[in-house]
Formats: C-alpha cells, sequence, structure tokens
C-alpha cells in the first residue's frame, strides 16, 4: 500500500497558531518532526512524536493523518482507521487515505466498510493511481470472503492496455494474476504475469511466481 504525506501546509501551521498562540512553534516543529520520521520510514517515532499533538489541535486533519498512517504502519489496524476516520470527517471530500482506511477495515474484516470506502471512492473519480489503490484493496476483500470470481471482475476494468504502463497498471496486473492463479486459471495468470515482466522484469517476485507456473 502506497502512503506518502506532506510537509507541513501554511495553513495548517496557521490553524495550530490561532489555537496555540505562545505554544504554536513548538508544537508545529514537531508536526514537522513527525512528517519527517514518517517519510524516513520510522513509524514508531512518528507515532510518539504526533500523539501529544492529539489532545493539542483540535480539528486539524494532518495531524489525525500523521497519527492515522503511522499506526497503520504499524498494524495497528483499529488505532489506525479510528484516526483516519476523524480526519475524514474533517475533511469528507478529500478520498487519498480511503485505500488505507480501507485497508484497515479489510484486516478487521469489516467487508462492508471496504465496500463503503471503495463506492464513495468511484463517485469521486479520484486520480487513475489513487483509483487503483481503492480498487486492488477492494477485490482482495472479496478474495478474504472467497468471492475469487467476484473479485475477478472487479479487477478486469477495461479493454485495451494503457499507452504508457504506469506502476499502478503493474500492481493491478499482479493481482490480476495472483487471482487467476488462485481461481486454478493457471494460462490467464501466466499470461499476465509474462506481461508484468515484458513491462518490468524485475517487478516483485513475477520472475519467481512464473518459475512456480511453469510452461
Amino acid at each position: 500500500m502506497t502512503v506518502s504525506i506532506k510537509n507541513v501546509e501554511p495553513g495548517d501551521a496557521n490553524k495550530i497558531k490561532e489555537q496555540l498562540g505562545a505554544t504554536a512553534d513548538r508544537a508545529i516543529e514537531r508536526l514537522a518532526r513527525a512528517l519527517h520520521a514518517f517519510e524516513a520510514h520510522r513509524y514508531s517515532e512518528s507515532r510518539k512524536l504526533i500523539m501529544p499533538l492529539l489532545s493539542q489541535v483540535v480539528g486539524l486533519a494532518i495531524v489525525h493523518e500523521v497519527a492515522g498512517l503511522s499506526m497503520y504502519r504499524l498494524g495497528r489496524w483499529q488505532d489506525a482507521a479510528d484516526q483516519l476516520e476523524i480526519a475524514r470527517g474533517i475533511k469528507p471530500g478529500e478520498v487519498v487515505n480511503h485505500p488505507v482506511l480501507a485497508d484497515c477495515y479489510r484486516a478487521l474484516r469489516r467487508y462492508e466498510k471496504v465496500t463503503e470506502l471503495w463506492e464513495s471512492m468511484k463517485l469521486l473519480s479520484p486520480p487513475a493511481a489513487l483509483l487503483a489503490e481503492g480498487r486492488i484493496v477492494a477485490a482482495g476483500a472479496l478474495a478474504d470472503q472467497g468471492e475469487l470470481q467476484s473479485a475477478v471482475r472487479m479487477m478486469t476494468h477495461g479493454t485495451s492496455d494503457p499507452h504508457k504502463v504506469q506502476e499502478h497498471h503493474l500492481r493491478e496486473w499482479y493481482v490480476l494474476a495472483d487471482l487467476y492463479d488462485r481461481a486454478g486459471d493457471v494460462a490467464s495468470a501466466r499470461r499476465l504475469f509474462l506481461k508484468i515482466q515484458n513491462s518490468d522484469a524485475k517487478f516483485a517476485d513475477v520472475a519467481d511466481r512464473l518459475n512456480t507456473l511453469g510452461e
């Protein structure tokens, strides 16, 4: 799951200043350090830095996003979902974290929430890469419930290959190939793994998957 968050925005810094006054600079610095730790993949540190801000700053989505995304990376699914839901309430039209939130609910086996988030994403027509992440999680949730054919149908959108193959295309093809393999359609799985290999021979474990499938 791709996760990325931005540095402290001027608007967010101003909101902290409005709420905290003389102590705002310290809080802004703490948020910046939490962001830096997150981007450096130091998720325990990021979580530790952001936690005090949850009680100090009210109504600022980025604080809950940093907390939620850090907890997600640490496998704390319910805590992550709680924080990301708060951020979602503050910014109801924003879907950038929907795939992560949906993946939390998938881990918690709350599949109805995965479906809700996926439907919400589709309505807002986000960028293709973000929509692909949501589709992958939603299809994975179907597969978790034994609905492999439904998962395959979800992943077989579109009728033609893209003019320029990007990473999210490879990720979708990989998931679909894996679903075909799990469903016993070895020929389709091999065809897709070969297509991935032709675009990027080092993508994930595609070479091993092809070796396992054989001729």
